[in-house]
């Protein structure tokens, strides 16, 4: 089935569902292709993944109770106290691990932040958007304790994977990589163990940066970096271009979606195994900056939120071995103003998104729900957004795009995860200097 694109009713009316500051509903019938509102002048979204925070202004603490009928939800907040907080994940009695974007791990134990960081982690290159980013669980952690994240790692210091990329610029910490690390945790106040179970190629950044087209922005931003595990015990991970948008067609690099074993080795059966100058971790190409990365929990298909440039971000159904087009394809605009080298849509050979939005809505990583809390939304997509809401959007029996929702847009905060606990709570992280975890609820 090809995918169906949104198409916005009009420019004007998509244009006023960016810019209003309370929550919106929009209606978008489903349909082969759009072309919605371009950003007016001077808007520079997209960049790099949203640093956003630049104050740690004061967050209520609620609760509080927003919108109407079935979509009315309860808004509690779990904890504040959280610096730029960036992945979340759930522990099988409940509590939760939550990263923190410069640096640090935390753990949520029965609704309460434990006020020290968990130790043991690697160095990491916590500059721009850069910092230690998702984290998920090994789907054997009850009994092998094992714990994935992902991070931005310095050209420094031995490399623990030997290339020989890494040979001429350990003393330049600015030309960094992603990495994968893991390590062991046995519910105390230190990681053990640990391991980079994979590092991204090639290392880029710092001292004698290449030219690029198309204005891209600074190298420390772009990671990707989401990590998802299939029910095979598969482990995704998204690879961000950097912003060196030209690597993303690139076989040698990363700068892709990536499919590795538990221990960071390659699958046999990936498919760029065996093609010329293809590295075999290579799950799909053509990607900007993928932000959320989710396996639908009915269907099995792997689902993707992207950054585009400024406009153009989108949301992807990934398959093996697909071209999604970045940097040849956008339904962006580049921010010097040079041209897309191939367009937007319905190009030969490339997939296109599902959903698009232009101008950005920003996107963070995303889910489909699939719990009893919220009956009215089984099977919707909720994602979080930069745009300070969370998205949802509803589907019609073929799969198609219907409706779309911005939901919690009266918080004022920018949401950058959102997760579902295995009693059916929607749990999101707000991606502010100011940080905090909230559960929503149904309604009172």
């Amino acid at each position: 089935m090809k995918p169906a694109v949104p198409k916005p009713v009009s420019t004007a009316l998509l244009s006023v569902g960016v810019l209003v500051s309370f929550s919106l509903t929009v209606h978008l019938a489903a349909s082969q292709r759009g072309a919605p509102a371009q950003p007016t002048a001077g808007q520079a979204q997209g960049r790099g993944g949203g640093a956003g925070g630049r104050g740690a202004t004061p967050f209520g603490d609620g609760p509080w109770d927003l919108g109407e009928g079935p979509n009315r939800v309860h808004i509690t907040v779990v904890t504040k106290g959280l610096d730029h907080p960036w992945g979340l994940a759930f522990l099988p009695n409940g509590d939760m691990l939550v990263t923190e974007r410069p640096g640090r791990l935390r753990v949520i134990r029965s609704g309460v932040l434990d006020p020290t960081p968990i130790t043991g982690l690697p160095q990491i290159r916590a500059v721009t958007l850069g910092g230690l980013l998702d984290i998920a669980l090994h789907p054997r952690f009850a009994e092998n304790r094992l714990i994935y994240f992902t991070y931005s790692k310095p050209g420094t210091g031995p490399s623990g994977i030997p290339t020989a990329d890494t040979d001429g610029f350990e003393e330049d910490p600015a030309k960094a990589t992603l990495a994968v690390g893991r390590a062991r945790w046995d519910g105390g106040g230190s990681l053990t163990d640990f391991k980079d179970i994979f590092l991204a190629q090639p290392y880029y950044g710092g001292r004698g940066i290449p030219a690029r087209c198309c204005g891209q922005g600074p190298a420390d931003g772009s990671y990707g970096s989401r990590i998802a595990f299939d029910k095979a015990g598969y482990l995704y991970v998204t690879s961000g271009d950097r912003n060196y948008g030209e690597q993303s067609q690139a076989p040698g690099s990363d700068g892709k979606i990536l499919r590795l074993k538990d221990d960071g080795t390659i699958p046999l059966d990936n498919p760029f195994i065996g093609r010329a100058g293809y590295r075999p971790e290579i799950y799909s190409v053509g990607h900007r900056n993928p932000l959320g990365l989710t396996f639908h929990p009915v269907t099995g298909d792997l689902w993707s939120s992207e950054f585009g440039p400024r406009g153009g971000d989108e949301v992807n159904r990934i398959q093996a071995g697909k071209n999604y087009g970045w940097i040849l394809i956008t339904n962006g605009m580049h921010y010097n103003g040079e041209p897309v080298v191939r367009g937007a849509n319905g190009v030969p050979g490339f997939e296109d998104p599902v959903f698009f939005w232009a101008p950005s809505i920003n996107p963070g990583n995303l889910i489909f729900y699939n719990g009893d809390k919220f009956p009215a939304w089984k099977g919707n997509m909720l994602m979080a957004t930069m745009t300070r809401s969370l998205l949802r959007a509803t589907f019609d029996a073929q799969g198609k795009p219907v409706t779309q929702e911005r939901m919690l847009t009266e918080l004022g905060q920018r949401f950058r995860d959102v997760r579902e606990s295995s009693d059916g709570y929607i749990y999101v992280l707000t991606d502010e200097t100011a940080g905090a975890v909230l559960k929503i609820e149904p309604g009172k």
